[in-house]
Order: C-alpha cells, then sequence, then structure tokens
C-alpha cells in the first residue's frame, strides 16, 4: 500500500458570510487554494446566536454542488421551486445547483449551539446546466462504525472498505451526483488512537481536525487547519494527546478550468457573463 503524507498545509481564517455568519474558510479563501474538484470549504462554529442568527437570506449558485454538514443546531433550506428542507443535528443536505438555484438557509434557533460545514464541489462542464436538485439525509440514515482502536466514524459519502467489510456512506446511492466520486468521512478518535483510512488512489484528498489535533506521517495537524495530502491509497491519522475529531474528503479531479465569480462556478468567462445575465433577468434557473 502507497501511504499518503501531508502535501501543504491550509490555515483557515476567519471570515463572514451570508447576512453576517461568522465561520472559518480554508479551502478556497483564495483562488490558488482550490484542491480539484473541491472549490471551498468553510466551517461554522459558535455558542453565540449573534454570530449566526441572520443566517443566509435567498442567494443563487450555477455550475457546482453544496454539501452542507450540520453537527449541532438546525436550519431551514427554502427555494425557488418551492422546495423546503430541515437539516438538523447529525444530517446532512446535498444540493446540485446546477443550471441555477436561488435558495435561503436560515436558521431555526435563537439559541445553543450551532456548528457544521459546507463543502463546494464542482461539477464537469458537461454537467453544469442539469437542472437543480437536493436531498436531505437525517443523522439516522448515515452509518456509524465503530473502531477498534478506539472512536468512531461516519460514512457520509462514497464507499470505505474496513477490516474487511465496505460501508457504503448515505449519499452514495443518489443518482447522477456522484460525478467526482466523492468520499465525506466523519471521525472520531480517542487520545493516542490511530485509525488507517483507504483513499482511491488519483483522488485529491484532504483531513480538516475540528476537534483536538491530529498526526499524519509524524507531521502534527492543528485543529481548524486543512492538510492536503500527497497521491497515495491509504491515509493513516493519529489523535493527539486529548483525542481528536475531523472530516477526511477525497474526490475525483475534474482536470478542466475554473471560472469563478462569487456563486456562479463554470469554465469560461462568457459563460460566467451569462449566469450574470441570466440571474438579473430573473431566467436563471429557465
Amino acid at each position: 500500500m502507497n501511504a499518503r503524507i501531508i502535501d501543504r498545509i491550509i490555515l483557515s481564517t476567519r471570515t463572514s458570510d451570508g447576512a453576517g455568519v461568522k465561520l472559518r474558510r480554508s479551502l478556497g479563501s483564495q483562488a490558488a487554494l482550490r484542491l480539484d474538484p473541491f472549490l471551498l470549504f468553510d466551517e461554522f462554529g459558535t455558542d453565540n446566536p449573534e454570530d449566526y442568527i441572520a443566517g443566509f437570506p435567498p442567494h443563487p449558485h450555477r455550475g457546482f454542488e453544496t454539501v452542507t454538514y450540520m453537527i449541532d443546531g438546525h436550519m431551514r433550506h427554502e427555494d425557488h421551486l418551492g422546495h423546503v428542507g430541515e437539516l438538523k443535528s447529525g444530517g446532512v443536505q446535498w444540493m446540485t445547483a446546477g443550471r441555477g438555484i436561488i435558495h435561503s438557509e436560515m436558521p431555526q434557533q435563537d439559541r445553543g449551539r450551532m456548528r457544521g460545514f459546507q463543502l463546494w464541489i464542482n461539477l464537469p462542464a458537461r454537467d453544469k446546466m442539469q437542472p437543480a436538485r437536493y436531498r436531505d439525509v437525517p443523522a439516522s440514515e448515515i452509518p456509524v462504525v465503530e473502531l477498534q482502536g478506539g472512536g468512531q466514524l461516519k460514512v457520509i459519502a462514497g464507499r470505505l472498505a474496513l477490516d474487511g467489510e465496505t460501508v457504503v456512506g448515505a449519499l452514495n446511492a443518489e443518482p447522477g451526483s456522484m460525478t467526482t466520486d466523492p468520499l465525506y468521512v466523519d471521525v472520531t478518535l480517542t487520545a493516542g488512537a490511530a485509525v488507517g483510512l483507504p483513499v482511491a488512489a488519483g483522488h485529491n484528498a484532504f483531513v480538516y481536525p475540528f476537534e483536538g489535533d491530529v498526526v499524519i506521517a509524524g507531521e502534527r495537524v492543528p485543529q481548524f487547519t486543512a492538510a492536503v495530502l500527497s497521491d497515495g491509497d491509504v491515509v493513516t491519522v493519529r489523535a493527539g494527546a486529548t483525542g481528536a475529531r475531523f472530516v477526511l474528503i477525497a474526490g475525483r479531479p475534474l482536470n478542466e478550468p475554473v471560472v469563478q465569480y462569487g456563486p456562479f462556478v463554470m469554465n469560461t468567462r462568457e459563460e460566467i457573463e451569462q449566469a450574470v445575465a441570466d440571474f438579473r433577468a430573473g431566467r436563471l434557473a429557465a
């Protein structure tokens, strides 16, 4: 087996989005910090309602997919197609913006902790103008595996071979939204415990610890930091002295040009100009 090591580190930076929701952004904080096919990775997490209460009022997307994983809290998705989705603790929403969607993500709580992640995954040129759709998956549908060395993992998307068995992620069967063959795993380790996680060779991957720190190939990765991995077919992650919780995310690169203007991600400048014109004319999803 070919072990992955750390290729580069992307420190998260504090920023805000929506109507002032405070968050940390690692991938996507600059155009040079993308990791094909991943465009952006945000973590939001606070006990202070002033940091999240304004939410994400109606806004457009075109040309990519969003994966929202809610660790704690409750948000409601509504879109111009009339869909309403409730995203609660431990649940996931996978949304394919395709040719266009206008949606909102608003908190359904005025106190307590809200914590989670949003990942943007690029779509290949051939799929960018498909109809928009989304799927909500409650926590009860996400497979949980207890680890022999101490801890557990949740397989949100993809397939993970562990101890001779293959665990199929909750989102793996979503028709048409697995173009990049993504793997999304949430792992909790007890202090000093380690786990070897298979990752398809040739796929880009990163590890992001959000509780405690981890060690990969002898190199420490602090909390709130994205560790972009080298190629290989397995990554071994060890928790620090206080234990750790991290996400491992991987996917097949598209190797296509990326032109982004805010919430629009296309392949050419002309396509971006068309997306802006369509939005202004009220025909974004037409």
